[in-house]
């Protein structure tokens, strides 16, 4: 397991202040009860920022005709949309939920070229809610693919405060290669041709990289 690049500075800075906190606890001398509680608290917490951003190892599944998971965690929304903004056509919506505990790494679910792609402000809704798609702080990625044009959005959710987007327009990119990544608790939506056949159901768990979504 490796730890991302994005989690760096952070675990770095959590670090830091877990070690300030503590070290002040032991100067001023509290009770030993409080001291231990904290810094085993400290630790517990540092681990599971450690965690977040962890990248396991993985076998990444190829399909040229097909769509993969661009992202861990639960099929929470798929159903027939128009996308008014990008692909202004009616299309098939796939939504991943991403609980804390999932890996937040975000991959290209299909080899293609980006042809657009914009960061946009938003609010924190929480990331299950439907209206999150369009009016939180979002990613929109725009593809050309050998299953048509989609569209694979990043959403930030009520806890995430930070969203990474590493596409370009205008280039080449492979399927499973990273896009992005979201931080603390978020969501990806991918929006597609409707004559795909769906290969997920609701309340599914998927593996980013790994599962299969969608296949011609």
């Amino acid at each position: 397991m490796k730890i991302h690049k994005e989690g760096y500075s952070t675990i770095i800075l959590v670090l830091g202040v877990l070690c300030l906190l503590n070290l002040y606890l032991h100067q001023i001398h509290v009770h030993p009860a409080v001291f231990w509680s904290v810094l085993g608290l400290s630790v517990a917490f540092f681990f599971l920022i450690v965690f977040f951003f962890r990248i396991p190892k993985r076998v990444f599944t190829e399909n040229s005709e097909g769509l993969i998971a661009p992202a861990d965690g639960e099929v929470v929304v798929i159903e027939d949309v128009f996308e008014p903004d990008f692909l202004k056509c009616d299309c098939k919506q796939i939504s991943i939920f991403m609980s804390p505990l999932n890996v937040h790494v975000n991959r290209y679910p299909i080899s293609g070229k980006v042809v657009e792609c914009c960061h946009q402000d938003g609010v924190k809704l929480p990331a299950f809610n439907p209206k999150s798609s369009t009016k939180n702080e979002r990613t929109s990625i725009v593809m050309d693919t050998a299953c048509g044009k989609i569209l694979c959005r990043q959403i930030a959710g009520a806890v995430a405060r930070r969203i990474v987007m590493y596409a370009e327009s205008g280039t080449e990119v492979a399927q499973n290669q990273e896009l992005g990544f979201i931080k603390f608790g978020s969501r990806v939506d991918m929006f597609i041709p409707k004559d795909l056949n769906i290969e997920v159901k609701l309340n599914q768990s998927v593996r980013g990289g790994q599962t299969v979504i969608a296949t011609k």
